[in-house]
């Protein structure tokens, strides 16, 4: 199969290039002729980008195909430009031995419309308690492991694991929540809770993890990685153990960029995730964090949950929002357009960098590579309408904002898996 995409902006280039795509691999770059090809796609005026990649999503299945399935999670993946997503294993069941894991994978090879990596479980049923065959889950595809939004609460359990990684040459990732600090509490601790009356999640709970797991990961040796950070305590003290050499890499998402605390209207639980908006100041502190090198990449935390159930308030609704349909054209609108940070800094956050947490051969458009490839349109403006969307979450912060950057054709491996119109000529 050999397809031409013809007329695109690549970073590298200053001129429009055509970009040849045979067998699934990018084989030419440059001012080519179309020739004899089986297929041709019209990127005039666009950028060709490689595809994105998400190492912290969550497709719900199996066990929670209301909220979302490995389908329409990753057409969602699809349509906003991610090739490759890691899968969270908060699943059930839970992917903590060699069986459940083999089902995933079926799962995801059945339904799967971009590359899905599972992660496997520290401990049995995300429980804490007993540690998960490191060896035999790692053999069948494991990227890593994680007992994502139950951090492990016990040192001693978090040591014993890193121990195992660190022995099998593998990673350790963590939702970071001490939770004897959490006091039930389902938004940030700052202004905004006590003039909604609602209970606050400090941010010492987050970064007190982080400390301990630091420590940890130094004395074992192994790659930590911990998710969404939101805190300055935690960019600080991540970027000290960078800087003596202690084996850590962190991700930071979208929303915790883009809003704080006093973004959140109301009591309305489109705005209610784990860990929660926080001050400006951890905003910027965020902000400094990417640009410094502290925090590698950016990640969705992609947490659909039906609408009736995001409907009930913070109290009771689920912690979580959605994020693959929406986090480039955002985060391109309000950083690249504000001149924030340049398009090729975004794009390295959300390609190669991620990648290179786990080592993973994505995220790279070059001769050679896999075509893991997405096309943006950069001029046009569009309105995010939840309606939309892919996947079966709506439950989103970001309904009604203005964006640009909106991606128009994704292609896994040389196979178009998403175009928003009819782009072939």
């Amino acid at each position: 199969m050999k397809i031409i995409i013809k007329q695109v902006r690549l970073l590298s280039m200053k001129e429009e290039v055509n970009v040849l795509v045979e067998n699934g691999k990018i084989k030419a770059i440059g001012q080519l002729e179309i020739g004899e090809v089986d297929h041709v796609i019209d990127g005039k005026g666009q950028y060709l980008l490689p595809g994105f990649v998400d190492i912290h999503v969550h497709l719900r299945e199996p066990g929670g195909e209301a909220k979302e399935t490995i389908e329409t999670g990753t057409k969602a993946a699809a349509r906003g430009g991610f090739t490759t997503v890691c899968a969270m294993p908060n699943t059930r069941p839970v992917p903590d031995d060699q069986a459940n894991l083999l089902y995933v994978n079926e799962l995801i090879s059945k339904h799967g419309h971009v590359r899905v990596l599972p992660y496997a479980a520290i401990t049995k049923r995300q429980l804490g308690k007993e540690l998960v065959d490191v060896q035999s889950l790692k053999q069948l595809g494991a990227v890593a492991f994680t007992d994502d939004g139950v951090g492990v609460q016990t040192a001693g359990k978090m040591h014993e694991a890193m121990q195992l990684a660190s022995k099998h040459q593998t990673s350790i990732v963590a939702h970071c929540e001490e939770n004897s600090l959490v006091n039930q509490g389902v938004m940030h601790e700052g202004k905004r809770n006590k003039e909604l009356n609602l209970p606050g999640i400090s941010s010492i709970s987050e970064s007190v993890h982080i400390a301990r797991d630091l420590l940890l990961a130094e004395a074992t040796g192994c790659h930590y990685h911990v998710c969404h950070v939101s805190t300055k305590e935690s960019v600080r003290i991540i970027r000290d153990a960078k800087r003596v050499g202690i084996p850590v890499t962190a991700e930071v998402t979208p929303h915790h960029l883009l809003l704080t605390e006093h973004d959140i209207p109301g009591d309305q639980a489109d705005f209610k995730m784990n860990p929660p908006l926080r001050s400006e100041e951890d905003r910027q502190a965020l902000i400094a964090g990417l640009l410094d090198g502290t925090i590698d990449c950016i990640a969705t935390d992609h947490a659909p949950h039906m609408s009736d159930e995001k409907s009930q308030g913070f109290l009771h609704s689920p912690f979580g929002i959605v994020g693959l349909e929406t986090a480039f054209p955002l985060l391109y609108t309000h950083f690249v357009q504000t001149n924030i940070v340049t398009l090729e800094q975004l794009v390295d956050w959300l390609t190669i960098k991620p990648a290179k947490v786990f080592n993973l051969p994505y995220g790279k458009l070059e001769i050679g590579q896999p075509a893991d490839l997405v096309l943006v349109n950069l001029n046009e403006t569009s309105i995010i309408d939840p309606k939309t969307f892919y996947s079966k979450g709506h439950n989103t912060p970001f309904a009604g904002w203005e964006v640009k950057g909106n991606p128009t054709m994704t292609m896994v491996d040389g196979e178009v898996v998403w175009q928003e119109e009819d782009i072939y000529v």
